[in-house]
């Protein structure tokens, strides 16, 4: 097994909301999911490094987790003495082509986050692969991964994918994650029935339609798009985590059916009223902040959320009463967190 010590990521106070948390180190993730990452550079790729040799980096045939994180490694070649691995991580490196991967037939997780590549090819032996990242790369369209029908999760955050497509045979998936990429429409996933997370985070998406088959769904994330209205969520009864926040949204509706809801994200958007929410009681997360909030008696649509534990109210009209705090916890007293700072008892 050849391996390479990655420097630790520093540690950072980030906002952690509805994103995926399996691909990636957490900065780059919560980066892109801003938009705050330059699209036409990975994040860590150093352009003028030059590729290594396969054959300088030693393979262990009995390994099961390979580790050949940036190794510098240019071509995926001599790979087939790996008939055990179940998992290879090809992180950070140089590779341009997926090939030389059809000896690895009982690979589980193949991870090619932060590379060079263009196309979703050659995949097509790996049927029992059940996580594949392709991440931080320069894809243009998701193809080539009709015959991985035992998938379950599948990464391609921050690539340059115009349209969700070719995945009708994925229908073990549990887990879409398509942030930081170009799409506009969403479309194409009915047959993905037992999709459980979806994030879509940073595109150019301006309706929410299309989910009706996803019946499975808890997690929704449309964070930092140009969503300007609440609709197509009516199938969605086991939603759980909901996360909208930098759109467009001007009017909390279309959340009849959102029962189960314990995530409830719309900050950082145009709404001037809390409504059209009694009926979440389940809910314990509510982040309203960066909208245009001004009226106290609003709090009571959150009244009947008992478990409710974090209020995000903050660069609302609300703020300026200098009794602010005191008048979130009388109106909700089960909150125990109000912004980013805990009640002391």
């Amino acid at each position: 097994m050849a391996t390479l010590s990655v420097g630790e990521p520093q540690e950072m106070e980030v906002d952690r909301r509805g994103e995926s948390e399996e691909s990636g180190d957490d900065e780059t993730k919560r980066k892109s999911l801003n938009g705050e990452v330059d699209s036409l550079q990975a994040p860590s790729t150093v352009p003028e490094e030059s590729p290594v040799d396969m054959d300088t980096i030693t393979l262990d045939p009995d390994e099961e987790d390979v580790d050949l994180v940036h190794c510098r490694i240019g071509k995926i070649e001599g790979l087939e003495v790996l008939r055990k691995a179940k998992t290879i991580s090809l992180r950070q490196n140089l590779i341009k082509h997926i090939e030389n991967l059809d000896s690895l037939v009982s690979l589980r997780e193949l991870d090619f986050y932060d590379n060079q590549i263009r196309k979703l090819e050659n995949l097509q032996a790996l049927t029992e692969l059940e996580q594949l990242d392709v991440s931080f790369n320069l894809l243009r369209k998701i193809e080539g991964l009709e015959c991985l029908t035992k998938i379950k999760k599948l990464f391609l955050l921050h690539n340059k994918i115009t349209s969700i497509a070719n995945l009708d045979q994925l229908t073990s998936l549990q887990m879409l994650e398509l942030g930081s990429n170009r799409i506009r429409v969403i479309e194409n996933l009915d047959s993905l029935t037992t999709l459980e997370s979806l994030f879509l985070g940073t595109n150019k998406i301006t309706r929410l339609q299309n989910l009706d088959g996803l019946h499975s769904l808890t997690v929704l994330s449309i964070q930092s798009n140009r969503i300007t209205k609440l609709e197509g969520l009516q199938n969605l009864g086991n939603l759980r985590e909901l996360y909208l926040s930098h759109n467009g949204v001007e009017v909390i509706e279309g959340l009849e059916n959102n029962k189960k809801l314990t995530t409830l994200d719309i900050a950082a958007n145009r709404i001037k009223k809390i409504e059209n929410i009694s009926h979440l009681t389940e809910l314990k997360e509510f982040w309203m902040n960066d909208n245009q909030i001004d009226n106290w008696a609003d709090l009571d649509e959150l009244k009947n959320a008992k478990g409710l534990e974090t209020v995000y109210l903050e660069r609302n009209p609300l703020q300026k009463d200098p009794q602010y705090r005191r008048k979130i916890m009388l109106a909700l007293p089960s909150v125990r967190q109000i912004d980013a700072t805990f009640i002391r008892f």
